[in-house]
């Protein structure tokens, strides 16, 4: 379990670090376009939901607990960003299952 640390510790997120580590590459992302975004996400002890104003100029921690690097789901990734650009913002969606089957284009003709 990791935590997301937005300014101070007295706001702060525990998430999963596989999810926090999806999350990283999505909030450096925008941030790094100097996009401004909200960022809704459950509090991990039932107590509700926090919504945090990301702005580049606001300082960020993305804290690990797990010693390895998760592998990244590219998926994910691009849903994560698709929604960090709409309406609402940026929220934690489902995993998406993973496309382990090359493209068409990418087998060797037969």
């Amino acid at each position: 379990m990791g935590r997301f640390i937005y300014d101070t510790m007295a706001n702060s997120v525990d998430i999963d670090d596989r999810t926090l580590a999806h999350l990283r590459i999505v909030v450096m992302n925008k941030l790094r376009r100097t996009e401004a975004f909200m960022f809704d996400v459950e509090v991990g002890d039932g107590s509700g939901r926090r919504s945090f104003w990301m702005h580049p100029s606001v300082p960020i921690q993305f804290h690990f607990f797990g010693s390895r690097q998760p592998r990244i789901n590219r998926a994910w990734v691009e849903d994560l960003m698709q929604v960090a650009s709409g309406p609402n913002g940026l929220t934690i969606t489902p995993e998406p299952a993973e496309d382990s089957a090359p493209a068409p284009s990418d087998q060797p003709a037969g």
